[in-house]
């Protein structure tokens, strides 16, 4: 130090470095550029409890910086809970919102927060009928203002200047699928929250490009209500996740059952175009999946390549950012979801003695491959899990096949699957009934006899491709909706690698408990044959010059996080998974502990910045579905 300081002056100086020295650590003053993490690391500093085992107690979150206030939606109770995050070490319930009070016996279904309002989603009872959204103040949960949006508001986001919230009216049938709603996109001007005005974006538009649609790829299945023909697109479509452009002129929206993306004109309420997502080709050592689960057999994690078997991708959560070449890209969690209607109802799948079900009584398109196919055909399954629809798609008394050509890699022959149907093979994957098979010209069926043979008077459908659900990866989208990158196989591969642990001391090893489900005692293997560990939760949240992609595995659980700052190759940064009982037995006739169990089913995922932040770090909050836990977690960042 210059001698020529006084002591004063040494001591004020000091004190100047202090400063500095803090505004550093965390981060500068609000007038300085946020430092560039290297990496960063995941640490559960704080949770709440709804008390609810397995009734999606809590879903999703929302944060609002000046009131320190999360909003978490309690699917069991229909409400959302309100949650005082001052010290995110030690959460506390300080209210509750109840959608019923805007629209009786209304349940709230999303939350999202900006500016200091709260808007949350209601569906009404039944579903099929008009929800609504409603808007609050954060501070003092005030109501001030409500308006009608479409059948099922599953979620709903602002745009980034706060006065639109956009509303993915999702529309689905009813469980009979007599009901079937149009699908659309509300867009709600929030300008005066005491007053808004909603315009709806819809696709009706589209009704007559329904072979166009298909012709690209669009999944366009849902029956009528006498099951005889095609549902309209509008009734097809089911609007699922919103993603806005940092502009607030373009919402890109998953239709997650057609695999398919919808782009909107938020200016001018329209949807501008339908694209078809694509298919994941397993045959290929990339996208390579483990589609067993072998109770028992060796290998028991086996990630290998499934030639024929394509994934569909129907992602779930979707986030637009822009990456570092300045581009807007789309990163999206590909869950996959099957259209599975009239499950518990015994009149759809028939009776043996009677014959096959009532099509009028739901709709189920999921079926385990070794139910599928067979050589005596399909009314073995009769009075048991046959889907009505595919029976009389089927001629009443048939059956389906495996084309020889594609699966003999799993043993299929001319008339017989024979070995594919084993349960170490394609048996136990799920798979939809509805495409894959050989089609005439006009899109009807080309039959097949039971020896395997071309046959007009045939009543054998032959499978060329089988269809599984989800991507079991996350993907990066330009803003056209093309691919840029996909995971592949790393989820799977990572799970199963020595490098992943488990629990929140990073302790156990993932693999011993690979494809585990997330509501009962942990089951080696037990989700492979579905939809693996099936990636559903996003949030994006950007540090210094850098995006990452928080994605809530629902069945394994747990938070990956990826480095998607360059769209072209991200990279894999962080897996935290807090479930702590892998264990004890329990299951949904008798709960766990939940103070022992910890975090079960991450639902829906919040980031929270620095600067919004209470305790000045970098948060995400998790809802967990199955143990109705919110998880804080503390981003903690490596220079």
């Amino acid at each position: 130090m210059n001698p020529l300081l006084n002591a004063s002056h040494r001591k004020l100086f000091g004190i100047s470095l202090l400063a500095v020295a803090a505004l550093a650590a965390c981060g500068g003053s609000d007038d300085e550029p946020e430092r560039t993490p290297a990496s960063l690391q995941l640490e559960k500093i704080g949770g709440y409890s709804a008390g609810q085992f397995l009734k999606s107690a809590a879903e999703i979150p929302a944060f609002d910086a000046a009131s320190k206030r999360a909003f978490v939606v309690n699917a069991q109770s229909g409400k959302l809970d309100v949650l005082d995050l001052s010290d995110p070490k030690n959460p506390k319930k300080v209210g509750e919102v109840n959608g019923a009070a805007v629209l009786t016996n209304g349940e709230v279904n999303s939350v999202a927060v900006k500016n200091g309002l709260v808007a949350i989603a209601i569906q009404a009872k039944p579903k099929t009928d008009a929800g609504r959204i409603a808007i609050y103040q954060a501070a003092d949960l005030k109501l001030l203002g409500s308006a009608p949006v479409g059948a099922l508001p599953d979620m709903l986001t602002f745009t980034p200047d706060g006065k639109t919230i956009l509303v993915a009216n999702e529309a689905e049938p009813s469980d009979d699928y007599q009901v079937d709603p149009e699908g659309s996109i509300s867009m709600v001007d929030v300008s005066n929250p005491g007053a808004p005005v909603v315009r709806t974006a819809d696709f009706k538009a589209f009704n007559s490009r329904a072979a166009e649609l298909m012709a690209k790829g669009v999944r366009l299945f849902g029956p009528t209500a006498d099951g005889k023909g095609r549902a309209t697109v509008a009734q097809d479509l089911e609007p699922e996740y919103i993603a806005v452009s940092a502009d607030g002129k373009t919402a890109w929206v998953t239709l997650q059952e057609n695999n398919a993306l919808a782009i909107v004109d938020i200016a001018k309420a329209a949807v501008t175009d339908i694209v078809a997502l694509g298919y994941k080709d397993h045959g290929v050592a990339a996208n390579a999946l483990d589609f067993a689960d072998s109770d028992g057999k060796s290998p028991v994690i086996n990630i290998t390549t499934a030639p024929n078997v394509l994934g569909m991708y129907q992602p779930d959560a979707i986030a637009a950012y822009q990456a570092g070449d300045g581009q807007t890209y789309l990163v999206s969690a590909n869950e996959g979801d099957a259209r599975a209607w009239g499950e518990g109802t015994p009149a759809y799948f028939g009776n043996g003695a009677k014959g096959p079900g009532d099509v009028t009584k739901g709709f189920v398109e999921e079926w385990r491959v070794k139910h599928l196919v067979h050589k005596d055909g399909f009314l073995r399954r009769a009075d048991d899990d046959l889907p009505a629809h595919l029976i009389a798609l089927a001629k009443g008394n048939g059956g389906a096949l495996l084309n020889p050509a594609n699966f003999a890699w799993c043993g299929a022959v001319a008339g017989d699957p024979k070995t594919c149907r084993d349960d170490d093979k394609l048996g136990r994957l799920k798979v939809t009934w509805t495409q894959g098979y050989q089609t005439n010209a006009d899109g009807s069926p080309k039959w097949y006899n039971a020896a395997g043979q071309v046959d007009p008077a045939g009543n054998r459908l032959m499978y060329d491709k089988l269809y599984a659900y989800g991507g079991r990866s996350i993907s990066i989208w330009d803003a056209q909706g093309k691919q840029v990158w996909d995971s592949g196989a790393a989820i799977e591969q990572f799970l199963a690698s020595d490098d992943c642990k488990l629990g929140a001391k990073r302790d156990i090893a993932c693999k011993t408990y690979f494809n585990s489900g997330h509501d009962a005692t942990a089951a080696l293997d037990a989700r492979s044959s579905a939809k693996g560990p099936e990636p559903e939760g996003l949030a994006v949240g950007t540090i210094g010059s850098k995006t990452f992609a928080f994605v809530g595995l629902e069945r394994m659980g747990g938070v990956l996080v990826f480095d998607i700052t360059d769209a072209k190759t991200p990279k894999r940064v962080d897996y935290i998974n807090t479930r702590e009982n892998w264990t004890t037995a329990f299951g949904a006739a008798t709960p766990p502990a939940l103070d022992k169990v910890g975090d079960l089913g991450p639902e829906g995922l919040a980031f929270v910045p620095a600067k919004d932040s209470p305790n000045g770090k970098p948060l995400l909050l998790v809802g967990n579905e199955v143990s109705g836990s919110t998880a804080i977690f503390q981003l903690n960042l490596a220079y």
